[in-house]
């Protein structure tokens, strides 16, 4: 199964994944990268920027509408 393909089977369960989910779960180094390729074939994915306890930022990716 190939990277994009884990990415949109766990986006496709309701949850939101992070870079470190993704680093994790999948060994996706590059989950940015991976989200483009799935946009790119119309899956309707929302970014959601958050941040840590010691302030810093990062990306949180959902499925749109589920």
């Amino acid at each position: 199964m190939t990277q994009n393909q884990q990415i949109l089977d766990h986006l496709r369960t309701g949850k939101d994944i992070t870079p470190l989910q993704a680093l994790g779960l999948y060994g996706v180094y590059r989950l940015a990268a991976r989200i483009n390729d799935l946009r790119k074939q119309d899956v309707p994915i929302e970014t959601v920027i958050r941040t840590d306890g010691q302030g810093r930022t990062y990306a949180s990716y959902k499925m749109e509408n589920v």
